[in-house]
């Protein structure tokens, strides 16, 4: 890395990559450990019948393990520790413009069900992050859904969820 490049890192705050592949190195110990003790509940050795039913996922749940630990090791205390900004606040910005409404779109849809929660996603992302007219964004969000509900409740006869209080119930679906 060059001076100019070094005083641009520096001006940039943030997460630096080392932090985040830490974080990413414990999630897979995580992971690697809940394989290990899963497997172990269902048998992680050699029966009369050859290997137990968590033989194989048990050495998969260790070679995480072994793994996360390695990087984990790495980012935090190798001698060649990446230290770059990994994120900015501005792009950390960018994306939870779209993860937020993406997690409010996913509980949504347990309460309101698919196609309403759909409509409603699909207009506010036309209207907010599209920058389009309301009146654009709420006609082409109905058309989705309408297209969808006809599509799958009434020609495949696919019933889709339709939420705790299936609003849609007095259409007989």
């Amino acid at each position: 890395m060059d001076i100019e490049q070094q005083d641009v890192e520096a001006q940039r705050r943030g997460v630096p990559t080392y932090v985040v592949e830490a974080g990413v190195a414990l999630l897979v110990l995580a992971f690697g450990l809940v394989v290990l003790f899963g497997s172990r509940k269902l048998g992680s050795g050699w029966t009369s019948d050859g290997p137990g039913a968590g033989y194989f996922p048990f050495y998969i749940g260790l070679i995480l393990c072994i793994s996360a630990v390695g990087i984990l090791y790495q980012g935090l205390f190798g001698k060649q520790r990446n230290i770059e900004i990994f994120v900015d606040s501005a792009q950390i910005k960018r994306v939870l413009t779209v993860l937020v409404p993406a997690l409010v779109y996913v509980l949504g849809i347990q309460l309101i069900g698919i196609y309403v929660a759909s409509a409603i996603y699909i207009a506010g992302f036309m209207i907010v992050l599209g920058k389009f007219a309301p009146a654009k964004g709420i006609a082409a969000a109905l058309i989705v859904s309408v297209f969808f509900f006809v599509l799958f409740e009434v020609w495949f006869k696919i019933p889709l969820y339709k939420g705790a209080f299936d609003p849609l119930a007095f259409l007989g679906y």
